[in-house]
């Protein structure tokens, strides 16, 4: 994704498992609900809220709702606002494996607003490996208009908590390319309630983010955390760094930026399910 002032590629402007992270760290977007396990990709948007809603054998609706703030509005390992970071806040609505979403994100020190609304289906492989598949309309507000329309799908294999490796494939209708991030988890319960998930993720863009290059785009590591609170309330939070590759530096090269391409960021959410 490109700056929000930029709205010349709609692809650099859409929510990952950034914002979907922030529905799917709590719903970690991205961008996801499984018949029993839920796929943990991060950009977010990706990005693992939706992790907390899990199928229902009696097939009975469950929803959630979650607040959230990240440092910066990272996604595809670029900084998508010139200041400050963004709230977000994400509906989702749950029965069977069928999910229903909307998120909307609103910068904290600048004009942008944007929301998803998506739809995911989700299904089990085999006993360890699961999948899910979705779309989302995509509409943003900031200096300019615009709208996207994604489709995205994502494998998990779960079957040692200590290392959980996973895919999501995301395509865009309106550049007409499609992003690609392979992870790594790995999940450990400290304390009652309280898990701590490091993780590392290789980013990889064909024409998504810019159409001068395919290939690697960058290589994100962090650590995300969550704790079980009662009534079904759960905070988590996430310490993230992005190390720019050739994708992201053919693109400062082109657009004259010699400032350090890599990125730091945090961020804080608190869900409810019922």
């Amino acid at each position: 994704m490109q700056s929000v002032n930029s709205f010349a590629n709609i692809s650099s402007l859409t929510m990952k498992k950034a914002s979907l992270y922030t529905v799917l760290v709590t719903l970690s977007i991205s961008p996801v609900v499984f018949a029993e396990d839920a796929v943990s990709i991060d950009d977010s948007h990706a990005t693992q809220v939706i992790e907390q809603l899990s199928a229902d054998d009696n097939g009975q609706v469950q929803g959630l709702v979650d607040l959230g703030w990240d440092s910066k509005y990272i996604s595809e390992g670029r900084n998508n606002l010139e200041k400050g970071g963004i709230y977000w806040a994400t509906a989702a609505v749950q029965k069977d494996n069928l999910t229903v979403y909307a998120t909307v994100g609103r910068g904290d020190s600048q004009h942008y607003t944007e929301w998803n609304f998506g739809i995911e289906y989700g299904f089990d492989l085999s006993e360890n490996l699961s999948g899910s598949v979705g779309y989302q309309r995509l509409e943003f507000y900031g200096d300019e208009r615009a709208h996207d329309n994604e489709l995205f799908s994502s494998l998990e294999y779960t079957a040692v908590d200590w290392l959980v490796p996973s895919v999501s494939y995301t395509y865009s209708t309106e550049a007409a390319g499609y992003f690609v991030e392979v992870s790594l988890h790995s999940n450990w319960e400290l304390a009652q309630g309280f898990t701590v998930s490091p993780y590392v993720t290789q980013g990889f863009d064909f024409q998504y983010a810019t159409e001068e290059h395919d290939g690697a785009n960058h290589f994100q590591f962090g650590v995300e955390a969550e704790y079980l609170l009662p009534n079904n309330f759960v905070v988590s939070g996430h310490l993230s760094h992005t190390i720019a590759q050739e994708d992201i530096k053919l693109e400062a090269r082109n657009e004259g930026i010699t400032s350090s391409l890599d990125e730091t960021y945090a961020g804080l959410h608190l869900s409810w399910n019922f």
